[in-house]
């Protein structure tokens, strides 16, 4: 095999070994988003295949479906890695910047003959495609290394599509003919440079993939279904290092146990659908009102705890009453009219040298406060020796 044939094979092998291998983790997955990744590959590998391998057609217009190819590569590209943050991917804004470009490459091919300016137009159009993913993640907030390098992946192939085809048409006085062109320095820098591109855009989506498919996981782990809350394993496991930078940074924090109101006899009058309805009722509620901090989770049965960051006591008493008092409001469209449900909350605020254990053990004496005084109220930890300054024995 000559030099020239393995240059020739080196990108549609690439492209159809990555296509293959996003398709059949879509087939594991079936995110959208590693179907377009799958698209983009294929797209790539038949371009440069039509190109450098296929039969030439009359006044080349084999270069029409090869140049469409790059263009949809570019598209489901940024289609992939947009998609994948679940924001409004740009179909036609894409649509109308291919349908451009490939008007200028035809004019270039058929109207006023340049090879020149069929690179421009195509290498132009796609850095505008992939400027558009430049855009959509320039404002998210990049909570992964990886989420950084597919923002500069797309931020270099802006660059790279810009810059290079103007500097090396500038340098080597443009093409005289395309057996000139496919022997410039200009093709073998775009083959080889394609190649990286392409090699370091699939690694960086296949590692984004596996984050995402870790964070399932553990959301599956740590998540209570039917309330949509963390279950008490993820409550812990994120509640206990929020508690303690709160500390640290000497940030007021508050702790709630909540409990559902004679639940049993609900169950067994009701039955446990109805159950579950305010169960789930009571979940929405509290993902609706939350403070954004909040961490929730189900920690028993009919039991909840919710840690606020940046609450004090006052933050804290409204926002326990504004979960008290919704939970009717919120569950009633989904259970028996005569059903009312209410919810007994205790409250505590952290102190230095408070850890998530003692806490919780002060909301639970306030919750039994609260329940031992007539449930559906909220009551707040007073410490012993409070109390029996206050002369409540």
């Amino acid at each position: 095999m000559s030099g020239q044939i393995f240059i020739q094979l080196l990108n549609p092998g690439i492209g159809l070994l990555f296509a293959v291998a996003f398709f059949l983790l879509w087939l594991n997955r079936r995110d959208r988003y590693v179907a377009y990744a799958a698209a983009a590959y294929a797209a790539s590998a038949a371009a440069f295949l039509i190109l450098d391998v296929g039969p030439a057609l009359p006044y080349d217009l084999h270069r029409v479906p090869a140049n469409i190819g790059f263009l949809a590569t570019g598209g489901f590209f940024a289609a992939a890695i947009i998609g994948r943050y679940g924001l409004p991917i740009p179909w036609r804004a894409m649509a109308v910047t291919a349908a451009l470009s490939m008007a200028v490459f035809l004019w270039f091919l058929i109207g006023r003959p340049s090879i020149g300016g069929r690179i421009l137009s195509i290498s132009i159009g796609a850095a505008i495609i992939a400027m558009m993913i430049v855009t959509a993640l320039w404002p998210i907030k990049k909570r992964y290394l990886i989420d950084r390098v597919l923002f500069w992946v797309a931020a270099l192939s802006v660059i790279n599509l810009t810059a290079r085809p103007i500097v090396l048409l500038a340098l080597g006085g443009g093409f005289d003919s395309y057996d000139g062109f496919q022997q410039s320095l200009y093709w073998t820098t775009v083959q080889f440079s394609q190649a990286m591109v392409a090699i370091v855009a699939a690694i960086s989506l296949m590692v984004a993939v596996a984050i995402d498919q870790i964070a399932e996981l553990r959301r599956q782990v740590d998540d209570d279904n039917l309330s949509g809350l963390l279950n008490r394993r993820g409550f812990e496991t994120r509640a206990g290092p929020t508690l303690r930078r709160c500390l640290d940074d000497d940030r007021p924090v508050a702790l709630m146990i909540a409990d559902l109101d004679r639940f049993k006899q609900i169950n067994d009058n009701y039955g446990h659908a109805v159950g579950d309805a305010i169960i789930a009722a009571f979940g929405a509620h509290v993902r609706a009102s939350a403070p954004p901090e909040t961490i929730a989770g189900r920690i028993g049965g009919e039991e909840f705890a919710l840690l606020v960051p940046g609450a004090a006591i006052d933050t804290a008493r409204q926002f326990a009453e504004a979960v008290r008092t919704g939970l009717a409001a919120a569950a009633a469209d989904h259970i028996p009219a005569a059903l009312v449900p209410t919810t007994s909350i205790g409250l505590t605020i952290g102190t230095p040298g408070s850890n998530l254990s003692a806490l919780m053990h002060e909301a639970d004496q306030a919750l039994y406060e609260a329940k031992r005084t007539g449930r559906d109220r909220v009551r707040t930890f007073t410490p012993a020796s409070l109390r029996l300054a206050a002369g409540g024995g």
